[in-house]
């Protein structure tokens, strides 16, 4: 029992430290410390529910249709590309945004913009569906008990996530003037047009 959410817990940090585009946008908010804690909840509650969905057999139905992967590949391009697209806008043009939010209006419109991001990020890139739903719920149910290695997967998406956003805060220091912000999203955009032009040619 204990074994099984040992090995959860190394597996699910194993898949989820590689940097991509969900990682980056949470460091971004955590440098911006912009709804942080929304935007750690969302991943963390997204990736137990497609962890608990693989363990549960969806991962069986996935294998069995794979035209759910290649939407999702299509889908997750063209958003990333869109993303990436708005980034651009930003590193030429520079971002009227400050760090925090002047009035509640724009506080709830940010909110919201925020948590669609972050919903669209995870459950738009094909990439989690083959490793959190496919890959752990695969691996989840050749242990002696699966639900306790999805419980040690869970606990190394909280634990990832939190330090992720949370420990980015630290790094804005250096990201106070408007040029930096610029060269960030500069790097957004490379970084998200890349992610998604790979998506839409992989074969």
């Amino acid at each position: 029992m204990w074994v099984s959410l040992v090995a959860g817990l190394g597996v699910g940090l194993s898949l989820i430290a590689a940097i991509g585009a969900q990682n980056l946008f949470v460091i971004r908010q955590g440098v911006r410390r912009n709804h942080v804690g929304l935007v750690v909840m969302i991943c963390t509650l997204s990736d137990v529910a497609l962890i608990a969905a693989g363990i549960g057999g969806v991962a069986t139905i996935i294998q069995g249709a794979p035209w759910i992967i290649v939407v999702a590949r299509w889908g997750g391009g063209i958003f990333l590309i869109s993303y990436g697209a708005i980034a651009g806008v930003r590193a030429v043009k520079g971002s009227a945004q400050s760090f925090e939010m002047s009035s509640a209006t724009a506080t709830v419109a940010s909110r919201s913009a925020v948590a669609g991001t972050a919903l669209a990020l995870t459950w738009l890139n094909p990439h989690v569906y083959l490793d959190t739903v496919l890959l752990l719920g695969s691996v989840a149910n050749t242990k002696s008990a699966p639900w306790f290695f999805g419980i040690g997967a869970g606990i190394a998406s909280l634990v990832w996530f939190s330090a992720l956003g949370f420990g980015s805060r630290y790094l804005a220091r250096w990201l106070r003037t408007p040029l930096m912000w610029r060269i960030v999203d500069a790097i957004v955009t490379i970084i998200m047009i890349a992610f998604g032009v790979s998506l839409i040619a992989a074969h």
